[in-house]
């Protein structure tokens, strides 16, 4: 297919999805430099072997995988032109956002009260590994809830429309990468200790 061929429309669109592709092979590299870290940094004499994961990790990590499906449902609402459903998991898709960030709060405050601080003497590599990733991808769901904020208000402003919704698909394929990217360090942090 020739990437030039299409209505200016066609090539607006494929440029923007090309984009995002571009920025989150940026982010997977990111992640695979601070994973890999971790795991190079195991062979430390002070790592940490037996340690928990916060339970409020767990609990967050089902909250994006529920806010996953409530997009797809936006998603879906949208193509029927049901605009008040559509609306609905929307805003329940920010809420659940929200909630996984202050989940993840909730997760660093049950590290801090193990003992364990992100520096200082109290520091420990380990549970700094942990902060650290954890903290980046807290960082790039409040860009996704931005862009999400971005969506609903094109959404009340009916930008989008069944046959026009480019935006959205952007904003929701970022969604589902969070979301896939939490699941996958979530299971790479409990089984790589």
């Amino acid at each position: 297919m020739d990437l030039t061929q299409g209505t200016s429309e066609e090539k607006n669109s494929r440029a923007k999805k090309m984009m995002l592709w571009f920025g989150i092979i940026s982010l997977i590299m990111s992640f695979a430099g601070w994973t890999s870290a971790y795991i190079v940094s195991k062979s430390r004499p002070d790592w940490l072997k037996d340690f928990d994961l916060p339970n409020a990790f767990l609990i967050s990590l089902l909250i994006i995988v529920i806010s996953s499906f409530t997009f797809i449902l936006a998603g879906k609402a949208l193509k029927n032109n049901n605009r008040s459903q559509a609306s609905a998991f929307l805003l329940v898709t920010l809420l659940l956002g929200l909630a996984f960030i202050y989940n993840q709060f909730l997760g660093f405050n049950e590290i801090i009260g193990d003992g364990y601080h992100f520096t200082g003497p109290t520091s420990n590599i380990t549970m700094t590994f942990i902060f650290v990733i954890a903290f980046m991808h807290i960082l790039h769901v409040a860009v996704g809830l931005i862009c999400l904020l971005v969506v609903i208000y094109n959404h009340f402003k009916q930008k989008y429309t069944p046959s026009s919704m480019l935006g959205f698909e952007l904003a929701a394929t970022f969604w589902h990468f969070l979301d896939a990217l939490w699941v996958l360090l979530f299971l790479f942090l409990y089984f790589f200790r």
